[in-house]
């Protein structure tokens, strides 16, 4: 049945909606012989079609629609896959920054480990070319702060932290501090420390 293989790819995205299963080499492979099998049936087809259509009353022309509307089908579903798979990728760049995790690059083809890459580096070229002081991270703040200072508590020895009044703060085990968002939030991404709410 034309498609089945396709319909097997869109099933596959949609069970995995919320993360990046193995790239399906081989599920890809067989939508393409197939297309390439429904382009040869149809040229064919239409060679036979222009030949008999003068000696006999024979018309292929609803096969040849058929054909069609099974390959278009097919192409959309491949682009819908690597849309979707590259839709992830892109959050994921938002989420965990410009590395991958080793779990979900294991994942991936080449081609999509080169478009995370090119990804990037486009969006870190476009954060250091805005803003004053050499770019502005756009990851930070992923969702609007409720409030400019937040209380934190330091989970490691880190030692001194200046912040960018030019003041010098040292973040020692268990101490509690009253900072503002922007001076802590990678901090708290990194497990240095830790938002008491």
């Amino acid at each position: 049945m034309f498609g089945e293989k396709a319909y097997l790819l869109i099933k596959e995205l949609d069970r995995n909606r919320d993360s990046l299963p193995p790239y399906n080499t081989e599920l890809l492979s067989e939508i393409h012989n197939e297309v390439k099998q429904l382009v040869t049936e149809n040229q064919e087809d239409a060679n036979v079609s222009e030949q008999s259509r003068l000696v006999e009353n024979v018309s292929y022309v609803p096969t040849l629609k058929i054909r069609h509307a099974a390959i278009k089908r097919n192409i959309r579903c491949i682009l819908a896959y690597h849309y979707n798979r590259l839709k992830c990728l892109k959050t994921i760049r938002w989420q965990f920054g410009s590395i991958l995790p080793p779990e979900v690059k294991a994942n991936l083809s080449q081609a999509e480990i080169d478009f995370f890459s090119k990804y990037s580096s486009s969006l870190m070229q476009y954060m250091r070319g805005i803003g004053d002081d050499g770019g502005v991270n756009l990851a930070v703040n992923l969702k609007p702060p409720k409030s400019l200072y937040i209380e934190v508590r330091c989970v490691v020895d880190y030692g001194q932290l200046e912040l960018t009044d030019g003041s010098a703060l040292l973040l020692k085990k268990n101490s509690r501090h009253h900072l503002p968002r922007t001076e802590c939030e990678e901090l708290i991404r990194q497990g240095v420390l830790e938002h008491v709410v």
